[in-house]
């Protein structure tokens, strides 16, 4: 049986996920204004000096310009304590410049998983891994 705590976290997850999926920046931002911490740890490598919520908000920022339909399936959540970890698929046609590289008009699909500890109902801290070779093979960046 789930804690109060797990289901609204999970709850809070879900706002944040279809906020994700909306495809618009403004959204977007709004969302992590609201339900992500200021100065969130986000334990990923991003491609950016900013921190906390201004990093995260450039992250998208970047991948909305690659994959200006980009959109994330959760194909699986767990919630325990203040903790939601979430497996994901994800899907975009890269349209935009990505990681150096100039658009290819290649549609990929790659697989991540991401941790997202809460504090005080909001996003505090993020872990995620993503397929970023699964990503470069299929943009033809890497020789399969």
């Amino acid at each position: 049986m789930a804690t109060a705590q797990a289901t609204t976290n999970k709850a809070t997850f879900s706002r944040f996920h279809n906020a994700m999926n909306s495809g618009d920046a403004e959204v977007i931002s709004q969302a992590i204004d609201e339900l992500v911490e200021p100065n969130v740890l986000f334990h990923a490598p991003v491609p950016t000096d900013a921190t906390g919520a201004r990093a995260l908000k450039h992250v998208w920022a970047l991948l909305l310009r690659a994959f200006p339909d980009l959109h994330v399936t959760v194909e699986d959540v767990i919630a325990e304590g203040d903790r939601v970890v979430a497996r994901n698929t994800v899907t975009g046609t890269n349209l935009g410049e990505y990681m150096g590289h100039p658009p290819t008009g290649i549609s990929v699909t790659y697989n991540e998983i991401f941790i997202v500890r809460f504090a005080g109902g909001r996003i505090a801290e993020i872990w995620g891994v993503t397929d970023v070779l699964a990503q470069m093979r299929q943009l033809g960046v890497i020789a399969v």
